[in-house]
């Protein structure tokens, strides 16, 4: 998986994006707890056999009420970004 920098994270702080949120599609969960991204997300969110993600979950009264996938290199780079700096003085 490429590596991105923080102008391309989606994600990142301060960036002045036009943004948007959407269903991409229904999922299944089988018995086993696996679940299928579809082929034409996968393609258009890069990730490949072999890539990692990290899930996100948001809580509200002790319950998940939100859940959300991104990249794991994406969740590296901004905690260099945001851990970096400090690591810096104390070092």
């Amino acid at each position: 998986m490429a590596s991105r920098t923080k102008q391309e994270l989606c994600c990142a702080d301060g960036e002045e994006t036009e943004s948007s949120c959407k269903v991409e599609s229904l999922i299944g969960v089988d018995e086993r707890g696996q679940m299928v991204l579809p082929k034409d997300f996968r393609d258009r969110a890069g990730i490949k056999a072999g890539d990692k993600l990290v899930l996100i979950s948001w809580t509200r009264n002790e319950e998940i009420c939100c859940m959300s996938l991104m990249k794991a290199d994406g969740l590296v780079e901004m905690v260099k970004d945001k851990l970096g700096p400090l690591m810096a003085e104390v070092l």
